[in-house]
């Protein structure tokens, strides 16, 4: 199996105001994030300029925007908005994988994070209108 170059980002925190309750969209919580972005990091390799590459903190600050600007019922909508405005923004990334948690969850156990992983490639967005940035 071929190895994919990847630019990776883990453990990205925030708070925000998303939940399926409407108690859970007034208090709030805190979210992690962790994405794998595929691009092929031998131009940037070659050239050693970011210009070549993904700036992750550009990524970083795009997460943390989508992640923090509109209210969201489901964690699957919030990470789908996300690799949206990824591809839109970073025309370089070919496929990502977005794991995102809300951390301490109100459920009636006690539970570190509850969370989605979603995995997209750009196809999966080629006709779509939402592919969007913020």
């Amino acid at each position: 199996m071929k190895e994919e170059d990847a630019i990776l980002i883990t453990a990205l925190e925030f708070y925000a105001y998303h939940g399926a309750s409407d108690e859970e969209q007034v208090v709030g919580h805190r979210y992690s994030l962790d994405i794998r972005l595929t691009v092929d990091c031998r131009p940037a390799a070659a050239s050693d300029s970011v210009a070549d590459t993904v700036n992750y903190a550009e990524v970083a600050a795009l997460l943390l925007e989508v992640g923090t600007s509109a209210q969201y019922r489901l964690l699957e909508r919030l990470s789908d908005r996300m690799l949206s405005a990824v591809f839109a923004r970073f025309p370089i990334v070919q496929e990502a994988a977005l794991r995102l948690q809300k951390i301490s969850p109100p459920l009636p156990a006690i539970a570190a994070s509850v969370g989605v992983e979603i995995s997209r490639g750009r196809a999966d967005y080629a006709s779509d209108t939402t592919l969007r940035l913020v």
